[in-house]
């Protein structure tokens, strides 16, 4: 097959013809597909059912120490807990605070906590200084715009690399404007595009010179140990690297077990230099009197080290890999002849960035929604919704049995190829 481009006048309309008559085909079958968020399946949830049985009675609550998990206490979590995301991050015990099951709500509280109250080195919080911007590497995770855009900060775009955000960028503006106080970096298979962050990238994330001396880096490493099979991508330590160092209080260090064991149950951390910890104890304790203790006991006692984690992590990429293989193969058959799109190939996480050609992103996620797939919303990967080149759209294959995965990839190819013919005639 020849690609769009090379085709003559004559070609491309017989192509837009057949292209045509496929789609309505596709909606006269009444699809209700659904690949727009990455949730676990049914199958990944499973994985984990046990866990909700490892404590049957009030003698099973209590720590080897004698804590008792029903009860109140514990500000930072179970140290039993802190121990194992320790021993699996490569983090000391003592600089990690245990949440709730959402470390999203985690770093919504921590933004927040900095706009009322500042961070060590702030002369003042930041609601009360003239203006506030967050770098956003794009495309990149839509709630992390979200968390800016409902506390009023200004979002400005980095566009992203195959190492991770566009550095050069990253260290003039930060080096130039005292307004940006940070940045969201997912830095192991980025969220949409599956990048992990280089060697170099990550050091010069650890060693950023910035005008602001309030700045920080929120870094969500929501995929840390989430490879599809054993040959997943490294990521280097980069609380290590700053730990110590005199950039070390410029770093929110954020991990969750929602895509390990139970998404609405798991376990969320927040990792600190011994300043913010400091600072951040002073607030929270005015909030709670502790997390969920039992649920990170049950933690604890399913996983019991990090190895377990690992070793459970393998389950999750046996399911997972065969429907980014379904995924890949889709579009290498049926989007690669005709040159108008480009897409990456993750070895983890949870999405697959697809670039279709420019200037039909929108129109092809509305093809797709009126044939009964849904799909992120085409811009959602950029701050305020608004994708420069209309070009990027996330793909999400973990939730749907794989028969519907393999539908639901063929309308978008065949929705990406029709909104490219529409454009060009």
């Amino acid at each position: 097959m020849k690609k769009y481009t090379e085709m003559t006048k004559e070609e491309l309309e017989r192509e837009k013809k057949l292209t045509e008559a496929e789609y309505l085909d596709i909606k006269a079958k009444n699809y209700s597909l659904d690949m727009s968020r990455g949730k676990p399946s049914n199958d990944q949830l499973g994985l984990t059912e046990s866990l909700l049985h490892i404590l049957n009675k009030g003698a099973d609550c209590k720590t080897e120490d004698g804590i008792d998990c029903r009860n109140y206490g514990q500000l930072f979590g179970l140290k039993e807990a802190r121990v194992l995301f320790s021993d699996l991050l490569g983090i000391p015990a003592d600089n990690i605070i245990l949440g709730g099951n959402s470390s999203l709500n985690m770093m919504y509280d921590t933004v927040a906590r900095a706009m009322l109250y500042g961070v060590p080195g702030s002369d003042k919080p930041w609601c009360k200084q003239e203006h506030i911007k967050f770098l956003c590497p794009s495309p990149g995770y839509d709630r992390h715009f979200h968390i800016c855009e409902s506390l009023g900060i200004e979002m400005i775009p980095v566009d992203m690399t195959p190492d991770g955000p566009d550095m050069d960028t990253v260290e003039r503006l930060v080096s130039e404007d005292e307004s940006i106080k940070g940045i969201w970096c997912v830095p192991k298979y980025s969220n949409p595009q599956g990048i992990t962050y280089s060697d170099e990238t990550v050091k010069r994330f650890a060693r950023l010179d910035c005008k602001a001396k309030d700045f920080r880096i929120f870094w969500d490493n929501a995929y840390a140990v989430h490879d599809l099979d054993d040959h997943g991508d490294k990521l280097l330590n980069i609380f290590s690297l700053m730990h110590g160092t005199k950039y070390e209080d410029q770093l929110y260090y954020f991990f969750s077990t929602s895509k390990i064991s139970f998404p609405g149950s798991g376990v969320a951390l927040l990792a600190l230099s011994d300043r913010n910890l400091a600072a951040t104890t002073k607030i929270i304790e005015a909030a709670t009197i502790g997390p969920d203790k039992i649920n990170q006991l049950r933690h604890v006692r399913y996983f019991t080290n990090a190895e377990g984690i690992i070793d459970h992590m393998r389950l999750h990429g046996m399911v997972l890999k065969p429907k980014f293989d379904v995924v890949l193969d889709t579009l290498e058959k049926e989007l690669k002849p005709t040159g108008i799109a480009d897409w990456t190939r993750p070895k983890g996480g949870y999405f697959i960035s697809l670039d279709v050609a420019d200037d039909t992103a929108k129109e092809t996620y509305r093809l797709a929604s009126e044939a009964g797939v849904k799909i992120t919303k085409a811009g959602a990967t950029f701050p305020y919704g608004k994708d420069p080149r209309d070009r990027n759209l996330r793909l999400a294959p973990s939730y749907p049995p794989l028969d519907e995965l393999a539908a639901a990839i063929h309308v978008i190819c065949v929705c990406a190829k029709l909104a490219y013919l529409n454009k060009i005639s």
